[in-house]
């Protein structure tokens, strides 16, 4: 009975603690780190379970005699409350006082939350545990299920659908979480799931010590937020390698072994698991499998089943597409999924939205919404894939970009340039006399009409900003959604 409350608790807590992503993030993968870890995995005594209050950030929980968690204080926001959460049973009010952490048993904090936060250092400063929600999460989840977890600086919200895709194609009791899809939290607290394929961005992987995947899948590793790693690079690589911790002989990491990045870290580990390369370049070879690109098609062993993919026949395109499905075949191999259905479900998948998505053409000129590239990398791949001459819209809150990679494609293939954000200064700069044509705005709309008057028949209008959206836009959604409404109404 005891472990059945407690157990109940921390459900109810993860599905709860999803409402503070809401409040205290506006792109979850753009967002600051924490570097402390508790000591020991917290441990809610069943008094405390019952009697007790658990805080996260200013937000206080209360569990009643039914097992339904109350958030209590002022300031009530009912916009904020979702409809499960109140079909649930939860009575929401928002506070933002750090006067009750003294009665907290445990705080649980998300991602999103600075270390700086005032509530979170008082809490430590009580000697109060304080862990970040997937760690949490991870300790109830791990009881039963599996989890594949994936993660990269580029290609992990494509390479999570394609996996999640393949896994409930097959009739896998899969759920999608973790920065995309129904949030990990509520899937915990309201399903019960065989497998859990999350994507994790570096931040939420600094919160996690205790918390292991069963199949992690790590796509490359290039900078990105150096702005939150203190500008040094080695932080930010430690930070992707953390999908590697507590994995053992049974478990799978797939990586790209085209990546210089993650095949030098790799001597730097105790790694124990399964490891499965993919590449295209280099050659690569494990004894618990792999998969190479050549001449178009690859072939993804894991043991001794394999499944071949002629990517001509795939609805997505372009080199980093082909390393996003090798990656998910591995994945998928590794978890059971027959060959045949993998197959299949590649063959099936179309591209996600935010990431190079068509949107329309008009007047002979393509739109193109790829909001989701908010770094310099994930542009570098979109521009390569561009077969059309390009009006180039980008702009946003810099993360401390290096832009010189897009210069050779910029120069090859973009003619115009549309700066769309607060402060265009640094991309003015960039690319003054690398491409012929540099316009700067200062708002969707002048950006939309600027692209419109510089695009010809034939042309492409790319919206892939290398920036964070901060600046203009409450996310990456929100500033692809008003792209694509402006162009099926304007263009």
């Amino acid at each position: 009975m005891k472990f059945r409350k407690i157990t109940a608790l921390l459900l109810v807590l993860c599905m709860l603690l999803s409402l503070s992503i809401s409040m205290f993030a506006a792109e979850a993968d753009e967002h600051t780190i924490y570097d402390s870890a508790p000591d020991e995995e917290p441990v809610v005594s069943s008094e405390a379970a019952t009697s007790g209050t658990i805080q996260n950030s200013g937000i206080r929980w209360e569990l009643d005699n039914k097992g339904w968690l109350t958030i209590s204080g002022s300031d009530v926001e009912e916009t904020k409350i979702t409809k499960a959460e109140r079909t649930m049973g939860v009575t929401v009010y928002l506070e933002h006082d750090a006067a009750h952490l003294g009665d907290a048993q445990l705080v649980v904090y998300s991602a999103a939350i600075h270390d700086e936060n005032p509530e979170l250092k008082a809490a430590r400063a009580r000697g109060i545990p304080a862990v970040e929600r997937s760690v949490m999460l991870g300790y109830v989840s791990r009881m039963y299920s599996h989890s594949v977890c994936v993660s990269g600086t580029h290609g992990k919200t494509t390479t999570t659908s394609l996996i999640y895709k393949i896994m409930r194609d097959a009739g896998l009791n899969a759920a999608l979480g973790g920065n995309i899809g129904e949030s990990f939290a509520y899937s915990v607290a309201t399903g019960d799931y065989d497998w859990y394929v999350l994507e994790l961005s570096s931040f939420q992987l600094d919160g996690m010590y205790k918390f292991r995947a069963h199949i992690g899948v790590l796509m490359n590793i290039t900078p990105d937020h150096l702005d939150r790693y203190g500008h040094c690079f080695q932080n930010y690589v430690d930070s992707k390698m953390r999908i590697t911790q507590n994995q053992n002989s049974r478990d799978y990491f797939v990586y790209s072994g085209d990546d210089e990045v993650i095949w030098q870290q790799l001597p730097r580990y105790d790694l124990r698991m399964k490891q499965l390369p993919f590449a295209a370049k280099n050659a690569v070879a494990s004894g618990a499998g792999d998969a190479f690109l050549c001449d178009g098609k690859f072939t993804a062993a894991v043991g001794k089943a394999s499944v071949e993919i002629d990517t001509a026949k795939m609805q997505l395109k372009g080199l980093h597409n082909a390393y996003n499905a090798m990656a998910a075949a591995l994945a998928t191999l590794a978890a059971g999924v027959a060959p045949a259905s993998i197959r299949r479900s590649i063959y099936g998948f179309a591209p996600v939205c935010h990431r190079l998505e068509p949107v329309r053409e008009a007047n002979g000129v393509l739109w193109i919404n790829d909001s989701k590239a908010t770094n310099v990398d994930s542009v570098y791949y979109a521009l390569e894939s561009m077969t059309r001459p390009v009006v180039w819209i980008a702009g946003g809150t810099d993360k401390g970009n290096d832009y010189e990679p897009l210069k050779a494609f910029a120069r090859a293939k973009v003619h115009t340039l549309v700066c769309m954000g607060a402060d265009n200064t640094k991309l003015i700069e960039e690319f003054t006399g690398v491409v012929p044509e540099v316009v700067s705005t200062g708002s969707l709309d002048a950006a939309m009409e600027a692209a419109k008057a510089a695009a010809q028949p034939g042309d492409a209008v790319l919206l892939s900003p290398a920036c964070a959206s901060f600046d203009l836009f409450k996310n990456y959604e929100n500033r692809g959604e008003l792209f694509k409404a402006w162009v099926n109404e304007k263009a």
